[in-house]
């Protein structure tokens, strides 16, 4: 080992790498006790010993590792305490302890399976014996490592409403005696929509993080990538998750052109398209191809919209018309306060701010819009559109007081204080 930070730096240190490599840590203790929530408190455990030893002993040169091997070691000592350790064992392999701890296994012949226990960990908490809501706020919590009031803003819901969904979910898995695994046939189809959703969710936090003090949470969106290009390879046939791996590669695409050069944010017609990634935009554009041709699903239709902007040479050069069609049939086919939002900013682009200004006045009432700050920053724009100064001024300056990113509320103070 060698000393890498200082004393005082180890904990926000530990933290980091333990926001990275949670998800992996919590899925591979999971694979060997069998229960998710027993898996998040010994990965819990191995964070707890981090902070302990490392001031003392310094930061390791792969902290990952020195964590997945400190919580599995932990499990393996948990299983052999249980009567059933011997059956435990061989389910797992004898070779389990001596086994590098970062290191994956072999790839199984048999192509319709997944040696990936990330994935594993997805299909387990999206049982169906837990409700929709349930499922996504457990699978975001133990895989994408949010806290309970980062998954609270993203679901526009109470953190307590989320603190205890979580509980219960983990609580009921562990009555149900649910395994954990991939399921096969019309298992996995019946768990597949909320399986797309987490991954979505779950890249949309690392797209625009809901808190904290950076924009982005690249390892984040590598992770939701990843996982939606390996469903991608195990479902060739469902349109969907065609559309969801397309509308991935799209947003990733994006990515380096989001942040300048402190990390504050730029927004899409301040981007520089010269940074965009080409080779995730051909991907998309491939994924999408795969999708099929109709009737589009909700992740396609994103797809499609993600398509207008990656295919603009200039931001001028968006087809704003087109872009706010896709939103209509997006909001016939799911509708959402969201959505209606998205496409008032795609129609005051399109046929001008009056018209935009009026669907967003009509969204106002919206309980699950009320603290959310995206509806008085887009109003903000209309109105400062419009030359409504001192109004834009307000709802900017309304809309850094909601958001719990700092990088964005500094972002919105700035067009406030920017206004004339």
């Amino acid at each position: 080992m060698s000393v890498t930070a200082a004393t005082d730096t180890v904990p926000s240190t530990v933290e980091t790498v333990f926001r990275i490599e949670a998800a992996r840590i919590i899925a591979a203790v999971a694979r060997i006790v069998r229960d998710v929530g027993i898996a998040e408190e010994l990965a819990q455990d191995a964070l707890v010993a981090a902070l302990e030893q490392w001031p003392e002993s310094g930061v390791p040169d792969n902290p990952g590792a020195w964590l997945m091997a400190t919580a599995r070691h932990r499990a393996v000592d948990l299983v052999r305490r249980r009567e059933t350790y011997a059956r435990k064992l061989a389910e797992v392999g004898r070779d389990l302890e001596t086994a590098a701890p970062c290191e994956p296994g072999p790839q199984d012949a048999d192509p319709d399976a997944i040696d990936d226990d990330v994935l594993r960990l997805v299909f387990t908490a999206c049982h169906p014996v837990l409700g929709p809501d349930a499922r996504i706020a457990l699978t975001l919590r133990l895989l994408g490592g949010l806290t309970t009031g980062e998954i609270a803003r993203a679901f526009l819901v109470p953190e307590a409403t989320v603190a205890q969904r979580i509980v219960r979910a983990k609580r009921t898995l562990g009555r149900a005696g649910v395994p954990f695994e991939v399921p096969y046939g019309e298992d996995r189809a019946a768990r597949l929509d909320s399986v797309l959703e987490v991954i979505y969710l779950i890249f949309n936090e690392g797209y625009s993080a809901t808190a904290g003090d950076d924009w982005l949470r690249p390892a984040l969106c590598e992770d939701a990538l990843r996982l939606a290009r390996v469903l991608a390879g195990l479902m060739p046939k469902e349109p969907e998750v065609h559309g969801l791996a397309a509308l991935l590669e799209f947003q990733a695409s994006r990515l380096r052109a989001r942040t300048g050069p402190d990390g504050e944010p730029v927004l899409l017609a301040d981007q520089n398209r010269a940074r965009w990634n080409r080779l995730l935009i051909h991907r998309g554009i491939e994924a999408l191809q795969r999708a099929g041709h109709g009737p589009y699903g909700p992740y396609t239709l994103q797809a499609a919209i993600a398509a207008c902007h990656a295919q603009a040479v200039r931001y001028e050069d968006t087809d704003w018309a087109a872009i706010a069609a896709l939103y209509g049939q997006l909001a016939r086919l799911a509708p959402s306060p969201v959505v209606e939002l998205n496409r008032a900013v795609a129609v005051s682009m399109s046929e001008g701010p009056a018209e935009g200004l009026a669907l967003v006045d009509a969204l106002s009432a919206e309980p699950a819009l009320r603290g959310y700050h995206l509806l008085p920053s887009v109003r903000g724009d209309l109105l400062a559109r419009l030359g409504r100064i001192a109004e834009a001024r307000a709802e900017f300056e309304r809309a850094a007081s909601l958001t719990g990113n700092e990088r964005e509320r500094e972002l919105l103070r700035t067009k406030a204080a920017a206004l004339p």
